[in-house]
């Protein structure tokens, strides 16, 4: 449930809404038209970037200190506080923009970093994939049914006593922030709080705790010699998925596709991603979940290549669908491989590299946009640069030995 509640702020938000109203802001102040994509790329690096050095210290001290639940509560109040702050920038005022949705995006991030670690504790061998799977489609549901929600308010204000376009915008930001906030609680209520594994001692400072810790893992790296050589190969696959996440409204509305059908097609998205993120879990428990990723970052190439043609709106339709049938499959997929490869006493710290590597992912791809959009004066060459992240992405991923990681992790329990 907790997929359903925060899926709302990556659709309504990130996806759908908010690219093409930060491009207004910046038009609005008088800058340049080419800049506007560019400062969205920029602003989601800057993110992106605090949260990757900052989520293997939070997971370390969150291991030590246990009481994880209380770290998934703090960035939630983050996340939804600014969320609901989108609704006062006024026109022009993109650098608020920049500033409150970094914060927004942080409390997101930092709540799915301790929320992801819990997928070890409660999922066995046997199951991990299936119930990675299911929250991706859980969340589907939820984030695509608030965003159909949020296209009616924007189509059609007056159906539902709005003034305007604008004013809708400005309350869907407010829906997803109380959305995001009521759907969390069967999180609290219902799922138990993983053991503290550490033996009594002198009170120490969190994050000195927090950086020691980082230092002993850093120490025993070599151990989890496979662990790491995924986590490279998804730093490279997800910069690319990231990216193109992040900038398909941006793109589309760069290159005159409307508002209204980006939204449909993503709406699209949201509910062909339900069944096929399912499909894939039980995919994956016939042939395995690595070469089930392998699959989907094969479709991913032939995506972004076609993203470089793209014209019409036909175009963006037959993308974004392409595209939701892939997506909750490769990263439920890659969170439920990473998870079987983890050791449980460091379950938290763990995941705080896995959410290290999907931020810095998305560090590198989004300032590639920016930078080659404002050389070539376009974001066509843009897109097609994403292509080497799936290809290479690939390439490390097949030198990954998953029965090795599980041996060294301590294996799960199959049953």
């Amino acid at each position: 449930m907790y997929d359903w509640a925060n899926s709302a702020f990556a659709t309504t938000v990130i996806a759908a809404l908010f690219p093409p109203f930060y491009r207004s802001l910046v038009l609005a102040a008088g800058l340049p038209e080419k800049n506007a994509t560019a400062y969205w790329g920029y602003t989601t690096a800057v993110v992106l970037l605090l949260m990757a050095v900052l989520s293997p210290l939070l997971g370390a001290i969150g291991d030590y200190t246990g009481g994880k639940k209380r770290y998934v509560a703090f960035f939630i109040a983050v996340g939804v506080t600014a969320t609901a702050l989108l609704a006062t920038i006024g026109e022009g005022e993109w650098l608020k923009g920049s500033v409150i949705c970094a914060v927004a995006a942080m409390g997101f991030a930092g709540s799915i970093l301790f929320y992801e670690s819990f997928l070890p504790h409660i999922a066995t061998r046997g199951d991990i994939d299936q119930v990675s799977a299911r929250g991706y489609a859980t969340g589907y549901v939820g984030g695509g049914i608030l965003l159909v929600v949020n296209v009616l308010w924007v189509w059609h204000p007056d159906w539902f006593g709005m003034p305007d376009q604008a004013f809708a915008v400005r309350a869907s930001f407010v829906s997803v922030a109380v959305w995001w906030g009521l759907f969390s609680i069967p999180f609290f209520r219902r799922v138990p709080e993983p053991p503290v594994a550490r033996t009594e001692g002198p009170r120490r400072p969190l994050v000195g705790v927090g950086f020691a810790r980082l230092v002993s893992t850093f120490r025993e790296i070599r151990r989890y010699r496979q662990l790491i050589i995924f986590l490279v190969a998804f730093w490279v696959y997800s910069d690319g998925i990231g990216t193109m996440m992040r900038m398909a409204t941006a793109y589309g509305d760069e290159i005159g596709i409307g508002l209204v059908d980006m939204v449909l097609a993503l709406i699209i998205t949201q509910f062909v991603g339900i069944p096929t993120t399912i499909g894939f879990g039980r995919l994956a428990r016939r042939v395995s979940a690595k070469p089930t990723i392998m699959l989907t970052l094969a479709v991913f190439t032939v995506i972004a290549i076609g993203a470089y043609f793209m014209k019409t709106a036909l175009h963006f339709y037959l993308l974004a669908g392409s595209f939701g049938v892939i997506q909750g499959g490769c990263a439920a997929l890659s969170r439920s491989l990473f998870g079987s490869m983890v050791p449980k006493h460091k379950t938290a710290e763990f995941f705080g590299f896995f959410s290290a590597s999907a931020k810095f992912a998305g560090i590198l791809g989004p300032m590639i946009f920016g930078i080659v959009g404002q050389a070539t004066g376009g974001s066509r060459m843009s897109i097609i640069a994403l292509v080497v992240f799936f290809l290479v992405g690939m390439a490390v991923l097949s030198r990954v030995d998953v029965e090795e990681g599980r041996r060294v992790a301590g294996g799960m329990p199959r049953k």
